[in-house]
């Protein structure tokens, strides 16, 4: 529950504010003007961001209204696999079942799983090969 008394949560407005101030330095400093979302279904997470930020009145979203990289879509057809365990197991990774549904462990996975995808495929490219 957001509202229990041990857990700190911030107001949503505060939070979105802190991660923003975050990714709009990332964006400067990697000379960008608009951040991308990364997730798994992340076409589902675009549209909860995009409602807090409607939400809450906040005008400098730096995050791109519509664009989003998903590792679903990617695990599919890189790997014949959408379901983020068996991409990472068909991507060759370790699973841990007691730590998935986590938000942090889902995360990193995410993570660690579109880098892989895409350096897997921009090294393809490198070498001159085409798929």
């Amino acid at each position: 529950m957001p509202d229990h008394p041990l857990r700190p949560a911030l107001p949503e407005k505060e939070a979105l504010q802190r991660i923003f101030r975050e990714v709009r330095k990332a964006v400067r400093e990697n000379d960008c003007t608009r951040a991308i979302l990364v997730g798994h279904n992340s076409f589902f997470d675009l549209g909860f961001l995009n409602a807090a930020v409607e939400r809450t009145g906040i005008k400098r979203n730096p995050f791109h209204p519509f664009t989003s990289f998903d590792t679903a879509t990617l695990g599919g057809v890189l790997l014949g696999q959408t379901v983020l365990s068996r991409i990472a197991e068909a991507a060759g990774m370790e699973w841990d079942s007691a730590s998935a549904h986590s938000a942090a462990y889902d995360a990193e996975m995410t993570a660690d799983l579109f880098c892989r995808m895409v350096n897997s495929v921009q090294s393809v490219y490198r070498s001159g090969l085409r798929p």
